[in-house]
């Protein structure tokens, strides 16, 4: 039996160990979109003299009222005015040297999100999106915390349809490829493409036509409801 006299209260396990109740905890978010045939994350302008002229993901410091969810959203919000995007959290990122202010621990988190249907508030420090292919340095880690929410996105793309969001509700599958293609960045055979995705029955057959397109008009097509959940 444990012997409650043995042990120490959570003032002296604080006092004893001072330096490790001073780390900063905070939260990124990286928000995918896809336009003009591009994968697309948002990125603003970073406001730290060690970074200037340098982008970043949608970031800040947690406050101590606040758990990492709670301050994912509410960051998001007050860089975008998006308040209706659901945040998955996919990684923490804990390098000593990570910020040139002191340790600072980040938990990534990351959405996908429709760009023409989403309206940003852009008078916040030069916020917009960015294709992904072209993003070259960016502030403290970001780049590293990117690369893995788009691992992980390529990875969840094999197995669950997420893209939905990324698209308009009606799409063919010519459009759907091109959006893998984008997100994969690689060329997808044709025929292989459309034997996986009818192998998995995510989407619905809506018995309607492509219209006004310059190509051969394609079926269009829209995902099962019931997977989405």
């Amino acid at each position: 039996m444990t012997q409650i006299g043995n042990l120490k209260t959570a003032a002296l396990e604080k006092s004893s160990h001072l330096e490790y109740f001073k780390i900063a905890v905070s939260v990124d978010c990286v928000i995918f979109g896809y336009e003009e045939k591009e994968l697309k994350v948002l990125l603003i302008k970073s406001d730290l003299k060690e970074f200037a002229s340098l982008y970043s993901l949608l970031g800040d410091l947690v406050r101590p009222d606040e758990d990492l969810d709670e301050a994912s959203y509410r960051i998001l919000k007050e860089r975008t005015d998006l308040d209706d995007v659901y945040l998955q959290q996919v990684h923490t990122f804990g390098a000593v040297k990570r910020h040139p202010s002191g340790r600072v621990v980040s938990t990534a988190y990351y959405s996908l999100i429709n760009i023409n249907s989403h309206k940003l508030k852009i008078d916040n420090n030069d916020l917009h999106w960015h294709p992904v292919q072209t993003i070259g340095k960016l502030a403290f880690d970001h780049k590293e915390i990117l690369n893995t929410c788009l691992e992980h996105l390529r990875g969840q793309i094999e197995e669950h349809p997420v893209v939905h969001n990324l698209l308009n509700e009606k799409f063919s599958l010519r459009e759907l490829q091109e959006l893998y293609e984008a997100i994969l960045a690689t060329t997808l055979d044709r025929r292989n493409f459309r034997k996986k995705i009818t192998i998995k029955k995510w989407l619905v057959d809506l018995n309607e036509m492509e219209d006004n397109v310059s190509h051969r008009p394609g079926k269009l097509y829209r995902f099962n409801k019931k997977h989405l959940k």
